[in-house]
């Protein structure tokens, strides 16, 4: 517990951005708008921009296809795509209730990366149609970030599509977590002296993003045997056989129940972290999910990870009075934030600014070092692992580390040095932010009235 709030004042600092979201949503009515890039210096540029003079960049793209990323803003445009059937904690909530978190996540793409990120939410919950409407929208956009779809479809969806397109795709529900959640682990080990290979690990959740953290932590060299996952009906084991039975949808969750456990522990949550070093929640929101007496029960310098949002699954206060070392949540009014909005945005970054096909897991864990070593090298400790998103140089640097990644794996269409990198991620974000900035400062963007 901090040692200048009490409970009562972390509760109301925790319930107070719920509080001003309903406040500020219909005074502002959406959070994101096209403002154009080009000069329009009279009307007679619409001449230049619109017909006739549009016809000749048209063309040209004709007869060239590669010349659409020069001519247009594709290669600067990311599609956020969700059915609204696994909205944060919310559940099935419907497209149109889940608009204003992809209206937020397209905020978060402009300002932190510099990417333009159009909001699309689909009235379907059947997969075929999903892929399909995703495919179609391809030629519109350099890369598609795919959110908040419930699983098991989700997984198929993902690889389908990035099987089956030329642009990368993403689900950041899966992809994004885990890899910010690793950059989160690695540092923890190390301010608690411990290694990836000799802890036990304790998966609390097993949606989406959970099955993307085992699938990172697997290949950054986590001892599987002592991974023990637990869903809504129990631990993961090769006994399941609810899971067993319907594997051929739940592939990854079958394969985990194979391949983790191997002292072959039954039980709940309770069994799943007794004696764990680490523990990593992305279940039903709390307070109240996880027990603190479940946390009195995991090893010495245990690090709890309740990253359920809107509310962690314990409340940070109650891990650590329970005996956890180090905790971090989802949620930015914590220390220890570990959110996907800390890795999408320099991810993409890199991947447009190379022109990458897809991006793999090993690009994910380069995203994740290059976290994990921006905040070591400000000074790690119990909570500060990774860095803020107010810490804005990180985002460049990840883009440079997920564009060399792609280039190493013969993945990018484009060849530039780190450099050159470096050096457009940190413009294009630059002025993504400052163009913020002019317009508050000009009154284009009004301030926020007072509550």
């Amino acid at each position: 517990m901090s040692d200048k709030l009490t409970k009562e004042e972390l509760l109301a600092k925790a319930t107070k951005p719920a509080e001003e979201a309903m406040r500020l949503h219909p005074f502002y009515r959406g959070k994101v708008q096209i403002v154009p890039k080009c000069v329009v210096r009279d009307l007679d540029d619409f001449g230049i921009w619109y017909t006739p003079g549009v016809a000749a960049p048209c063309r040209d793209i004709q007869a060239h296809p590669e010349k659409v990323w020069e001519h247009t803003n594709r290669g600067n445009t990311v599609a956020i795509v969700s059915d609204g059937t696994r909205v944060l904690g919310l559940g099935d909530i419907g497209p149109e209730a889940g608009l204003p978190v992809m209206e937020g996540k397209a905020l978060l793409f402009k300002y932190l990366g510099g990417v333009d990120a159009v909001p699309i939410v689909l009235r379907t919950k059947d997969p075929d149609v999903l892929i399909e409407t995703v495919k179609a929208l391809a030629p519109s956009f350099g890369g598609i970030n795919l959110e908040d779809i419930a699983q098991p479809k989700c997984f198929r969806i993902l690889d389908t599509l990035r099987a089956e397109m030329d642009i990368p795709v993403w689900h950041d529900d899966q992809q994004g977590t885990a890899t910010v959640t690793l950059a989160g682990v690695i540092n923890a080990l190390k301010v608690v002296g411990k290694e990836i290979g000799k802890v036990k690990i304790a998966l609390i959740g097993i949606g989406a993003a959970n099955v993307a953290n085992y699938r990172l932590l697997k290949a950054y060299g986590a001892d599987l045997g002592g991974v023990v996952a637990c869903d809504s009906k129990g631990t993961l084991h090769p006994g399941r056989g609810d899971i067993e039975e319907r594997q051929d949808k739940f592939v990854d969750k079958w394969r985990i129940c194979q391949e983790t456990n191997a002292e072959g522990i039954v039980g709940g949550p309770a069994e799943a972290m007794r004696g764990a070093d680490v523990m990593i929640a992305l279940s039903k929101p709390g307070p109240g999910t996880v027990k603190p007496e479940w946390v009195a029960g995991m090893a010495e310098d245990a690090i709890v990870f309740p990253c359920a949002n809107p509310v962690p699954e314990i409340w940070p206060w109650e891990a650590k009075e329970a005996g956890a070392r180090i905790v971090g949540t989802g949620r930015s009014d914590f220390p220890n934030q570990i959110n996907n909005s800390l890795g999408f945005p320099g991810i993409f970054r890199g991947v447009l600014d190379v022109r990458a096909r897809t991006i793999t897991d090993e690009m994910a864990i380069a995203a994740a070092e290059e976290l994990a070593a921006c905040a070591e090298e400000r000074g790690i400790h119990e909570e500060y692992l990774i860095p803020a998103m107010d810490d804005w140089e990180v985002f460049p640097r990840e883009a440079v580390a997920t564009a060399l990644k792609a280039q190493e794996q013969g993945l990018a269409l484009l060849e530039k040095t780190p450099e050159d990198i470096y050096a457009q991620a940190e413009a294009t974000i630059r002025q993504a932010r400052e163009t913020v900035q002019v317009l508050m400062r000009e009154g284009l963007i009004p301030a926020a009235p007072e509550a």
